[in-house]
């Protein structure tokens, strides 16, 4: 039996990169169709929140000349384009789906409510929350946690490149250690960089706890949902 009933998925758009490296590998993105059909047959209720830097960030893109506000709407049609490239593939697999929108942009997705995405959660639908906040300046770390909050999730579970939260980098510096757990108190005094600091502010204001796991390895997401220690849990 899955260790919890309503979970969010947090998956990085850079993650959709896979092997090529830019855009949305399409094995990369069977494996977590694949994934999310395995716990949803569990009869886990499933909330998805997916990043857009694969395409396009808005901060970056403010870096380089463009206006930070339509940067990051820029940014949140990238979440979209992921979204429905996700939405794809799980119905590719029998999975059913919804795709929900910060901002109205029907008949691509449906105008996202709390009541409308626990409803459809519990009707065995798995929600894909696009277009972040819908509002600038706000990550989809932000979405994410706001989310999570709002459909009153058991857990976000942090689909990353790593296993869990580290000392520094682990992929820039060899002598990064990692957390077997850590607390949100923990992660703001050293400035981890685990997620947006809003992000773990309002998870921590709001007893979401955070599971950090590495959603590229085929099974993991599995493990997760079965207790299985491979990530670090952060919590009050």
């Amino acid at each position: 039996m899955a260790r919890f009933k309503r979970i969010l998925l947090k998956l990085s758009g850079e993650s959709l990169m896979g092997k090529q490296g830019y855009g949305i590998d399409p094995e990369r993105l069977s494996d977590y169709a694949n994934q999310i059909k395995e716990i949803a047959g569990m009869g886990v209720q499933i909330g998805i929140v997916i990043g857009g830097g694969n395409i396009f960030r808005g901060l970056s893109g403010s870096q380089k000349g463009f206006d930070r506000v339509k940067g990051d709407q820029m940014g949140m049609c990238a979440t979209v384009i992921n979204s429905l490239a996700l939405s794809s593939a799980l119905g590719a697999v029998g999975v059913k789906n919804k795709v929900l929108t910060a901002i109205r942009m029907e008949p691509i997705g449906e105008f996202y409510t709390k009541w409308k995405a626990i409803e459809a959660m519990e009707a065995g639908y798995v929600c894909i929350f696009s277009a972040g906040t819908g509002s600038p300046y706000f990550t989809t770390d932000t979405g994410s946690s706001l989310r999570g909050i709002e459909i009153e999730a058991d857990v976000m579970l942090k689909g990353t490149r790593v296993d869990g939260i580290y000392t520094a980098d682990p992929e820039k510096d060899p002598t990064a250690t990692k957390f077997e757990d850590i607390t949100y108190k923990e992660v703001l005094a050293r400035g981890l960089k685990v997620m947006d600091l809003t992000a773990i502010c309002m998870c921590q204001d709001n007893n979401l706890p955070i599971y950090v796991f590495n959603m590229d390895v085929v099974g993991n997401l599995k493990k997760v949902m079965d207790g299985e220690q491979i990530g670090t849990l952060v919590h009050n």
